[in-house]
């Protein structure tokens, strides 16, 4: 006897499967603020950032719109920057063991403490939060091109190799297409953490954007207001992860045909 086709419901419920939980979690957080008469100042409930957001909305997308795009600029620079280097790193054994250690410790450092240097060098604006979403952005870029080239297999270029292939055709031929699924990985990492970058820095060094509003609703007191933000940054966030998840999937289906 055949078993029931599945694969429809099994994709259905799992496209369904993040809304059902984020729903739950609202409800959750509704039930709580308003069983236990939670102040909007202290925890506001959904409904009351919903509220503040529709109250605002003319400002919140102004601010919004700031920040996409000057995150948008600092992850391109990102992108050209982490794939160039990790090319260039992933490419050579003497780079990667000479390079890596030093791209390592120069992640570690917080990028918050950039921001002050940058708004010295730029001043306010939009030039310390393009740079500050670079600068928190590339490296995931950078290491993932790095080891996708450097991990290709011996065996696989000595075969290459012995068939007339010279290094340069084995790396943009074989190591970079090996490489894009960790690139498109790096890449759903790297966009989260840009739009971290130039929200950090639009709060200390910028008269617009979602960080500006952040900062501004905390110092008035709106603290619906201040979490309309926090959402509509995470909106941002998840909207272009789904972006790339979908490249990902129509460019490296190879790479996933067994799920």
């Amino acid at each position: 006897m055949k078993k029931p086709f599945t694969g429809k419901l099994n994709k259905a419920a799992t496209t369904l499967a993040p809304w059902i939980l984020l729903l739950a979690i609202l409800g959750v957080w509704q039930f709580i603020c308003s069983v236990w008469q939670v102040s909007d100042f202290i925890f506001p409930s959904p409904m009351s950032i919903i509220q503040a957001m529709v109250e605002f909305s003319g400002p919140i997308t102004q601010h919004a719109l700031s920040t996409f795009w000057v995150t948008m600029v600092g992850f391109a620079i990102a992108v050209a920057v982490g794939v160039a280097l990790g090319f260039v790193i992933g490419s050579s054994p003497m780079m990667y063991a000479a390079a890596y250690p030093l791209m390592t410790a120069f992640n570690a450092l917080p990028k918050a403490a950039f921001v002050p240097v940058l708004v010295v060098w730029f001043g306010i604006g939009a030039g310390p939060a393009i740079l500050t979403a670079f600068l928190i952005s590339f490296f995931p870029i950078m290491v993932n091109i790095a080891t996708g080239l450097a991990t290709l297999e011996p065996e696989l270029e000595d075969v290459l190799r012995v068939l007339g292939a010279r290094r340069m055709d084995i790396l943009l031929k074989v190591g970079l297409p090996r490489s894009m699924p960790y690139f498109f990985a790096s890449l759903k990492v790297a966009i989260t953490l840009a739009f971290v970058g130039s929200t950090v820095s639009e709060m200390n060094a910028s008269n617009e954007g979602i960080g500006y509003l952040l900062v501004s609703a905390g110092s008035s007191m709106k603290m619906p207001l201040a979490f309309a933000g926090l959402v509509v940054i995470g909106a941002m966030a998840m909207a272009m992860y789904e972006l790339f998840a979908i490249i990902e999937r129509r460019t490296t289906a190879w790479a996933h045909r067994g799920k």
